[in-house]
């Protein structure tokens, strides 16, 4: 209790820069820990809905009723990959001047392209944030520190004596403000590359699933190619 009654007596006590740059670094936590739950929860979900999704594409169901079932994991990115190429799979397939054909699956590679960068970009959203808090915090913690230091500098020639009373204020606001540059750096950092880490794993997932499903869609073009030439 004295410990936290203390650090709180040197906040109220230190200067309007101090004060500043603690408001500064306690909105960027405050933003970087709403991040970082709202991201966890977020992956947690996609991450369980795309292990449903995926049970379910292998159960060996047809695309018609896979794509109506794709629709109960709205936040799994591989049911929302898979429903966009489905879309797309149809437009083309329903062309009469320019029916689905082996020559017509680069179409079908871009739509998969295109919908999985669009799902990694959105799970990439506000890490960039975390990566320049993380860069950030304990510079803007050691610009408070520097004004301290010039304080107490400052107080000791205004006093001419270098005595404890006289430079422990300014000493204490520049150790508070380097405390929490690094307080609010390090989990921003860990989160940043946790969040990375996921976001490639993801990305592997995406691949893996976009030419799992080419290979279905190639396949079954062969096949009705080759009913129609026999």
């Amino acid at each position: 209790m004295t410990h936290s009654t203390g650090a709180i007596n040197l906040i109220l006590q230190a200067g309007l820069v101090a004060k500043m740059v603690l408001l500064l670094l306690l909105l960027a936590s405050i933003t970087c820990w709403t991040i970082i739950l709202s991201h966890r929860k977020w992956f947690r979900i996609a991450e369980h809905q795309n292990r449903e999704f995926l049970e379910a594409f292998w159960t060996g169901r047809d695309i018609d009723s896979l794509y109506t079932k794709a629709k109960d994991f709205p936040h799994a990115p591989l049911a929302i990959v898979f429903q966009f190429t489905v879309k797309e799979l149809r437009q083309l397939s329903s062309m009469k001047t320019a029916p689905l054909t082996p020559d017509k699956m680069g179409n079908i590679h871009r739509s998969l392209l295109r919908s999985s960068s669009q799902q990694i970009a959105s799970f990439e959203h506000h890490l960039g944030f975390l990566a320049t808090i993380a860069s950030t915090a304990p510079f803007l913690g050691l610009f408070g520190t520097v004004w301290g230091i010039m304080n107490s500098f400052q107080s000791i020639g205004s006093s001419g004596a270098a005595q404890l009373s006289v430079v422990a204020p300014g000493i204490s606001e520049a150790l508070i403000t380097t405390a929490m540059g690094i307080a609010v750096a390090l989990p921003a950092a860990g989160a940043y590359n946790y969040f990375v880490g996921k976001v490639k794993k993801l990305a592997v997932e995406l691949e893996i699933f976009s030419h799992d499903f080419t290979n279905i869609i190639e396949r079954n073009v062969f096949q009705h190619c080759q009913k129609e030439h026999s």
